[in-house]
């Protein structure tokens, strides 16, 4: 706590001492004591020759010759070298002697003793009081004076406090009671703080109980401006502490004033209450330019699920105000940076992944949801086509050496038809004799969903007239009128697209195009096979399927 400057100006008990270095010399000295309560008087004899030798002390009253008794049961006796009143009666005021004599040495003092009443409707009497001094907005201390005579069984008297003659005023919030110092701390003094304070007590003698009380004038003094106080720490703040872990909970404040003493609290009770392996401790710093560090703090050895529950506040009073800071305890948060990172990267392997299986997979995925999902998909409105195909290919002439009427005639129906469930139309072998080729070209082309094309290597076998205006009218309404998707098969790898025509090259280039890579076998005609996965991909879904299991929806 601060250094206090408190003048204590006995009036109601002084001691005035002279110390004598000639055994002839007196001195007097007063003491007073309220009637019917004990005192003792110790003789002021403070010569360095009797306190380092063996002496004899003796009272006498009033210049009798007669010592005071030491019988412990007479009302009025001596021992220890101390004379004793217990009680004190008003006849008991007056004058008594104390003889020190030793071998070399011999001193003689008188006290004066005066036994006084209350006054009228009082604790106290006005003329007897000690005074004590205090400086405003400073912690202030009021001590009751003269109890190191009168202890209890445990040593330590239990004083009771008044002011004005009523008790209760250790309910303000800024008086903490220093029961071990017989003293009352008041924080941040003011001048209402000033007035008559008694200190009782109860002193026990021989089986009989005595009342033991002093009264304290306090003076408030005004002190110089000082600095508003405020929080160091905390500032309303949460920190992170692991379950079971051991953590120091500090409070401080920097102020200009001394004593300020900061407290902590958890749900309205202190901390000690609430727990009590919570320990307090307080502690103040001077420093520079006048200012003063005050604070205290309380360990939590280990940290309990209930402690994340409340909020640890930290309180202090300056003049009639009172000021709060708080810190909540949290579990800390985990670290997820190392998830993060994990997980993005993780993410990003399976985003590629995924992408690098669906571009190997991806004509399989695509069958494998038409097949599945086909149940579940709701009816699709009618697109008003006939045919999911519109097949287009080269006449065979006897100088080819390619057989596309047998692939266009045999195989392609074969797969797609029989296995697969599609429907064809297959120039020269679905239409009627006699049908205009154009005419006929143009509304089965309307009628189908995409348009396949047979192309083979050798240009000589397809550049015939009838060829050059179906294929021209095709590629026209396919590409032009009707959005129609086209499917370019090669029979056989061909090298150069130049003598192809403009269609087909730009085909070509866009969608590209699917090469047979079979025979003319049963084991080619399978709808499992990679090439006809291809084709059945680039074709529409279809909603039945065929005989052989494939189910395809649209």
């Amino acid at each position: 706590l601060q250094k206090m400057t408190s003048t204590f100006l006995l009036i109601g008990h002084l001691i005035l001492l002279i110390p004598l270095f000639s055994a002839e010399e007196c001195v007097i000295c007063d003491y007073f004591v309220l009637v019917g309560e004990p005192t003792v008087i110790s003789c002021p004899v403070i010569t360095l020759p009797v306190l380092h030798s063996d002496y004899n002390l003796t009272w006498y009253k009033n210049g009798s010759a007669t010592p005071v008794t030491t019988e412990r049961d007479a009302r009025v006796h001596q021992q220890g070298g101390l004379l004793w009143f217990i009680p004190a009666t008003l006849e008991d005021s007056g004058l008594y002697e104390c003889d020190v004599r030793s071998l070399n040495h011999s001193d003689q003092k008188t006290i004066h003793l005066t036994v006084f009443k209350n006054d009228n409707g009082l604790c106290f009497n006005g003329k007897m009081k000690f005074e004590q001094k205090v400086t405003s907005a400073n912690t202030g201390k009021i001590i009751c004076p003269d109890l190191e005579h009168f202890k209890d069984e445990d040593n330590q008297p239990e004083v009771h406090w008044y002011k004005e003659c009523k008790p209760g005023f250790l309910e303000d919030k800024r008086l903490l009671l220093e029961e071990g110092a017989n003293a009352v701390f008041i924080h941040n003094v003011t001048v209402q703080d000033r007035g008559n304070y008694t200190c009782r007590m109860v002193y026990t003698y021989m089986g009989k109980q005595y009342n033991v009380s002093r009264t304290i004038s306090l003076e408030v003094k005004e002190g110089p401006p000082r600095m508003r106080p405020e929080f160091i720490y905390p500032k309303n703040n949460t920190i992170e502490v692991e379950l079971g872990s051991h953590v120091v909970m500090e409070c401080n404040i920097s102020s200009g004033i001394n004593g300020l003493i900061p407290f902590w609290q958890v749900n309205d009770e202190d901390v000690d209450s609430f727990d009590s392996t919570y320990r307090e401790q307080f502690y103040e710093e001077g420093m520079p330019h006048g200012l003063a560090v005050s604070g205290t703090k309380f360990n939590i050895s280990k940290v309990k699920v209930k402690d994340y529950a409340h909020k640890f506040f930290c309180h202090f009073i300056y003049g009639t105000e009172q000021f709060t800071a708080y810190i909540k305890l949290e579990r800390p948060a985990q670290n997820i940076q190392c998830y993060l990172i994990g997980g993005g990267v993780s993410f990003v392997f399976l985003v590629f992944f995924t992408l690098f299986i669906y571009k190997i997979f991806k004509i399989d995925i695509v069958l494998w949801y038409r097949d599945s999902c086909h149940p579940f998909l709701g009816k699709k409105v009618s697109d008003g086509k006939i045919y999911d195909a519109y097949i287009l290919y080269p006449k065979n002439r006897e100088s080819c050496l390619y057989s596309s009427d047998i692939f266009a005639l045999k195989i392609l129906p074969e797969v797609l038809e029989r296995q697969c469930g599609y429907n064809l139309f297959i120039f020269g072998r679905d239409d009627l004799p006699g049908e205009a080729l154009i005419s006929t070209a143009d509304e089965k082309i309307r009628q189908s969903r995409r348009v396949i094309i047979v192309l083979v290597p050798e240009p000589s076998c397809y550049s015939i007239l009838e060829d050059v205006s179906e294929k021209q009218l095709a590629m026209y309404n396919a590409l032009i009128q009707d959005g129609i998707k086209v499917i370019l098969i090669e029979l056989e790898k061909i090298q150069d697209y130049a003598t192809m025509p403009e269609s087909i090259r730009y085909i070509k280039q866009k969608h590209g195009a699917i090469r047979w890579k079979g025979d003319f076998s049963e084991r080619s005609h399978s709808a499992r096979t990679r090439f006809w996965k291809k084709v059945r991909y680039n074709m529409p879904s279809r909603k039945n399927g065929s005989s052989s299991g494939l189910r395809l929806v649209p």
